[in-house]
């Protein structure tokens, strides 16, 4: 009898930064084999892109698998399931799978579809991390722009105060092993009263653990053998009392009876030429989220006489970029992904974003 292969479940809302909890962990694997599943939200694939070709022993190209036909706990059936059971076919099974859900997708029905028989006696969640962006939950919302999420209202009618995003958070909360409170470096002397109020609001037992740029220990991580598959009856959910996920044969109607805001938010991607200087760049960037209201800004860029690849990732108006990898036979020029809520300008806002692409 084979043990087990462990996954961890790592979610959070958008720019809360599981990718970079992700990439740290790869980067500090020890050995590890680890095989990852990306549910990208939108139509360009830069959380896989970030991840692959970055020359992480731990991980290659080949074991990064990107999902992009929708929100992971809506298609459990349709994708997940295959893509699980294709990396579990290898010849040389990965030793630790870990699954990156996009900022919408509530955790416990991808806890439950664990439990379907083609899974069960081969993989089990050793943990499910939920990724928080610290100041933004201090400050009484979930995400860097309050604006965009106070928008957002619960499309059912029996929650007349809550956004789907409130609901969603209490889900991500509910399901945790481990809660990250990420961006603690800019929380200062709030971080252990958020941290508390935290430990209180989670089932006994959560670990909440606060951290700067996703940098925590993997042994903190992985290898928690929580079974979370088996105990999913203790990681109580907001929309349980709305949807039906109890049953196997439930799963056809996800997509009828799973509303949480989906609708509420688009995508789109903004080509532009080369970056001449990448600090006006990224000033440029937290402007044009500024005007537009944008909830997530992503992508690449390559920079006029530079060989490396630079990576932009932005929530609200905080702007991160750096150089990750040389570019190689990669297309140059600027390919972001815009993410907010549904009614976005695109014209307008890639014109603002291709007016001047890098001019300081």
């Amino acid at each position: 009898m084979h043990a087990k292969i462990p996954a961890t479940i790592v979610t959070g809302f958008l720019g809360a930064g599981k990718t970079t909890l992700i990439r740290h962990m790869l980067e500090n694997a020890g050995g590890r084999h680890i095989a990852l599943i990306i549910n990208e939200f939108g139509d360009l694939g830069v959380d896989g892109g970030i991840l692959k070709g970055c020359g992480i022993e731990a991980c290659s190209d080949d074991d990064v698998v990107e999902l992009s036909n929708g929100c992971i706990c809506c298609t459990v059936a349709d994708d997940f399931i295959p893509t699980m059971e294709a990396l579990l076919a290898r010849d040389t099974p990965p030793d630790h799978i870990v699954i990156e859900t996009s900022g919408l997708a509530l955790p416990q029905p991808l806890v439950r579809a664990f439990n379907w028989p083609g899974l069960k006696t081969r993989v089990t969640v050793d943990g499910v991390i939920t990724v928080l962006d610290g100041p933004a939950v201090a400050a009484g919302t979930f995400a860097a722009d309050v604006a965009a999420v106070d928008a957002q209202r619960a499309a059912d009618d029996g929650l007349d105060h809550e956004t789907p995003l409130s609901e969603l958070y209490a889900d991500q909360v509910a399901c945790a092993d481990m809660i990250v409170v990420n961006k603690s470096d800019l929380l200062g002397d709030g971080t252990a009263p958020l941290v508390d109020r935290l430990r209180g609001e989670a089932r006994a037992g959560v670990q909440v653990v606060p951290a700067a740029m996703g940098a925590l220990p993997v042994d903190v991580l992985l290898g928690r053998g929580q079974g979370a598959e088996d105990d999913i009856a203790a990681r109580h959910e907001v929309h349980h009392h709305h949807h039906h996920h109890d049953d196997d044969d439930d799963h056809d109607d996800d997509h009828h009876h799973h509303d949480h805001g989906h609708d509420a938010f688009e995508s789109f991607v903004v080509e532009a030429p080369e970056v001449t200087d990448p600090a006006a760049f990224a000033a440029r960037i937290s402007e044009v989220i500024r005007r537009h209201g944008i909830l997530r800004l992503k992508g690449f860029a390559s920079v006029v006489g530079k060989p490396m690849r630079l990576t932009v990732q932005a929530v609200g108006p905080r702007v991160d970029h750096y150089f990750d990898r040389a570019l190689g036979g990669d297309a140059r020029g600027t390919r972001l992904v815009v993410i907010g809520q549904a009614g976005l300008d695109r014209a307008a806002i890639t014109a603002d974003l291709v007016a001047q692409p890098a001019a300081a």
